[in-house]
C-alpha cells in the first residue's frame, strides 16, 4: 500500500520516540518522514517536508512544543500532543490540537487517535467541488432517514455506508462526529445533537455530552465519582455515563429486561 499520511514524531526523550515509532510503523498507510529529539529540529523538519501529522512533546530543552507550533504557524500540521503532565491540556486545545496524549499511553490510545487523524486529513483532501457534491449527496442521504439502517460515510472521494447496528459508539470532535466501528473509526460533519435526534428511538443512546453508545455493547456499569459511572464495553472501551444521563440509561434497560 501507497503511504497516505506523512508523520513526524517530535519528543526528547529516546524511549518514547522509539515506541510511537513502532506503533506508527504498523499502519501501513502512514510513512514516518522524520524524528526530532528538540524543537529547533523540528521546526527545520516541518519547513523542508510536507507533515500530516505531528506527534508533538511539550517539554523539551530550548524550544518547547507551543513555541515550535509559533515558529511554523504558516505550515502547521494537524497536531497531536504528547506529555506526561496534563496541566497543559487546556493551553493545548487553544492552540487548536487535535487531540492529547498523557504518558504513559497504551496502543490503543495511540492507534485510536492517529485513526481519528488520518479521517481528518482525509476531510480536508479532494477537490472542493467534488467534495461538497459528495458532502451535499451523502447529507441529503441521512436527512432523509428518520431511522437509519445505514447511515453514509465519505472516505477517499468516495461515499460509503455503515450499518447503525455495527456502530459501536459515537464521538464528539468539534463539529464533527466519530463513528467507533470496530477497529475503524469513520468521520461524518454532524453535531451530536443531531446524530442523536436521527438515532431516537434506536439501540442507541447518549450517555455524555461527547459520547453516544450503542446499548447492545455494553458489557457493565461501574459506579464511579460523584453519581457518575463507568460504561465497559465488550471491547474493553470506556467511556463515562453522567448523572444527568443516568436515569434515560436505567430506564432503556429496565425496559429491555421488562421485554425480555
Amino acid at each position: 500500500m501507497t503511504p497516505n499520511y506523512r508523520v513526524l514524531i517530535v519528543d526528547d526523550e529516546p524511549i518514547a520516540r522509539r515506541r510511537m515509532r513502532r506503533l506508527a510503523a504498523l499502519e501501513p498507510d502512514c510513512e514516518l518522514v522524520a524524528e526530532c529529539a528538540n524543537g529547533n529540529e523540528a521546526v527545520e523538519a516541518l519547513r523542508q517536508n510536507h507533515v500530516d501529522i505531528l506527534f508533538l512533546d511539550i517539554q523539551m530543552p530550548g524550544m518547547s512544543g507551543f513555541e515550535v507550533l509559533e515558529a511554523v504557524a504558516e505550515a502547521r500540521p494537524l497536531v497531536i500532543f504528547t506529555s506526561a503532565y496534563d496541566e497543559y491540556a487546556v493551553k493545548a486545545f487553544d492552540v487548536h490540537a487535535f487531540d492529547y496524549l498523557l504518558k504513559p499511553f497504551d496502543g490503543r490510545r495511540f492507534r485510536d487517535s492517529l485513526q481519528r487523524a488520518k479521517a481528518r486529513v482525509e476531510m480536508g483532501r479532494g477537490g472542493i467541488q467534488r467534495d461538497r457534491e459528495l458532502q451535499e449527496m451523502f447529507a441529503s442521504f441521512n436527512r432523509s432517514q428518520k431511522a437509519p439502517d445505514r447511515v453514509a460515510v465519505r472516505t477517499n472521494g468516495r461515499v460509503v455506508f455503515v450499518k447503525v447496528d455495527e456502530i459501536d459508539w459515537v464521538e464528539a470532535s468539534d463539529n464533527y462526529v466519530c463513528l467507533h466501528v470496530g477497529r475503524d473509526t469513520h468521520v461524518i460533519r454532524e453535531t451530536m445533537n443531531q446524530l442523536e435526534a436521527r438515532l431516537s428511538g434506536t439501540q442507541f443512546l447518549r450517555v455524555h455530552r461527547s459520547a453516544i453508545v450503542n446499548l447492545d455493547r455494553i458489557r457493565e456499569l461501574q459506579p464511579w465519582f460523584r453519581g457518575d459511572y463507568r460504561v465497559i464495553l465488550r471491547d474493553g472501551t470506556e467511556l463515562t455515563l453522567t448523572k444527568n444521563h443516568r436515569e434515560k440509561l436505567e430506564s432503556r434497560l429496565l425496559l429491555g429486561a421488562g421485554a425480555r
